[in-house]
């Protein structure tokens, strides 16, 4: 399994933290982040890590900002991208199980290093259901 990452100044710590627990279990992670605290834009590390989702060459991306948002709203920009904002394993589940989520967003300033690890575990962990929702995921594409 491949994990694309990105982050902006707000997720750097927190993207070591995955980092190292995605290598501990022997995932190999391409870091599309920023590794300094100095203030970037979030769409620079965004759009590579959606592409590398997009193109297959990564089987999920984690993105993480100070609110999640901003990464979020990004991602899913590109039509073959369902990018879930969480700030509990809950939550990570349902946007798996439910909307075969590829990427996870995770809001920084809101959440703390031991629970972005359980989010983080759940994502990869939880397979998608498909059935009545595979026909709702369907429908989210725009056909103009």
């Amino acid at each position: 399994m491949k994990i694309a990452l990105g982050n902006d100044h707000a997720g750097t710590t927190y993207k070591f933290a995955v980092e190292a627990y995605l290598k501990d279990k022997g995932i190999e992670v391409e870091n599309f982040g920023t590794d300094e605290e100095s203030s970037v834009d979030y769409p620079d590390f965004v759009h590579p890590v959606a592409q590398a989702v997009t193109s297959n060459t990564a089987d999920f991306g984690i993105l993480i900002c100070g609110s999640g948002n901003g990464v979020a709203i990004t991602a899913n920009k590109y039509p073959e991208v369902r990018a879930g904002l969480c700030w509990n394993k809950e939550i990570v589940s349902l946007i798996r199980a439910h909307n075969n989520a590829n990427i996870l967003c995770i809001p920084a300033r809101f959440t703390a290093v031991p629970q972005v690890i359980e989010m983080v575990e759940t994502f990869l962990n939880t397979a998608f259901e498909g059935g009545r929702h595979q026909n709702r995921i369907n429908k989210i594409s725009l056909h103009c």
